[in-house]
């Protein structure tokens, strides 16, 4: 029981290192990406700011 028990710790150490080193910031890059294509593909429709 006490091995399982070990097993199970290192495996949650092993997917919250990948949540925080691999995930997260592979999300936020993606994110901001993304609004930054969504804002720039917009002012190419629309015209800059104030242009209007």
């Amino acid at each position: 029981m006490s091995n399982e028990t070990e097993s199970k710790k290192g495996l949650e150490l092993k997917i919250f290192i990948f949540l925080t080193v691999f995930l997260a910031p592979i999300l936020s890059v993606l994110l901001v990406s993304a609004l930054g294509f969504t804002i720039w593909f917009s002012q190419i429709l629309t015209g800059p700011p104030g242009a209007g």
